[in-house]
């Protein structure tokens, strides 16, 4: 009882902070204090909000950024976990692969975006990669080290009992894997969102990161805040999704 208030506790305060630095914004802009052209009041971005969702082209936009995402997040997560597998249940494909894998995730990948812009022009396929790029190297990594977390006792076990190749990758090594594969996914998630963004603001006609440039450009800050909060809902919600993944498999996995 005393854990349940604590954390309606909690709750509350975080509503109260954040009503109270909305409402300070909407002063401080509406006052002048701070010019619109620096800082969108709240009451600005609601009805900037309100403004695209009204427009029909919003929606097309919007369903470009998803596509983009959707297909090349997908990408990542079938080829990371795949390579990730293969590498270390192959110890010299993992001892040849690993420094490559090192040095290109250590290239900035903004810096590689112009070069895809170059080589695949500023379609759908641009994106797909882009956003590729920036998810496939937390899933990789995870899965990597997720694998080798998995306990000795629990492969000797299954040794033991005879179980085959594959029964151990499913029902010993992918399950002990999943809550950091998982935690790989997540981070991927925002950074795949973040390239997808990045790709239509370099190079695209359509996306919100298209909307965001234009905002830019004209110095619409009101509009340029409701693109980052509807960014920002996309993030979370996709968050959200990949937490009630793991909850309905991983969590059904670790209970039998």
């Amino acid at each position: 009882m005393i854990k349940q208030s604590y954390s309606w506790g909690i709750v509350v305060a975080q509503i109260v902070a954040l009503v109270v630095l909305l409402g300070v914004s909407e002063y401080l802009v509406g006052r002048g204090y701070i010019k619109d052209l620096y800082l969108a009041a709240p009451s600005q971005v609601i009805k900037e909000l309100l403004g695209l969702l009204h427009q029909g082209a919003f929606f097309k936009h919007l369903s470009a950024t998803l596509i983009e995402f959707v297909l090349g997040y997908s990408a990542a997560i079938i080829l990371g976990i795949s390579l990730g597998l293969f590498m270390i249940l192959t110890p010299k494909a993992e001892h040849f692969c690993s420094p490559f894998l090192s040095a290109l995730m250590a290239i900035p990948k903004v810096t590689i975006i112009p070069l895809m812009t170059l080589w695949l022009g500023i379609g759908l396929t641009n994106k797909m990669v882009i956003v590729f790029i920036f998810s496939f190297f937390p899933i990789i990594f995870s899965t990597i080290t997720g694998i080798k977390q998995t306990a000795e006792n629990h492969l000797k076990v299954a040794h033991v009992f005879g179980a085959s190749h594959a029964q151990i990758i499913r029902k010993v090594i992918l399950p002990s894997a999943m809550p950091t594969i998982f935690a790989g996914m997540r981070l991927a998630a925002a950074s795949g969102l973040v390239g997808a963004l990045f790709g239509e603001m370099l190079a695209s006609k359509e996306g919100l990161g298209n909307i965001l440039v234009k905002a830019t450009q004209l110095f619409d800050t009101a509009q340029v805040f409701a693109i980052i909060f509807i960014v920002t809902i996309i993030s979370v919600l996709m968050i959200a999704l990949i937490d009630l993944l793991e909850k309905k498999v991983f969590l059904k996995w670790k209970a039998s």
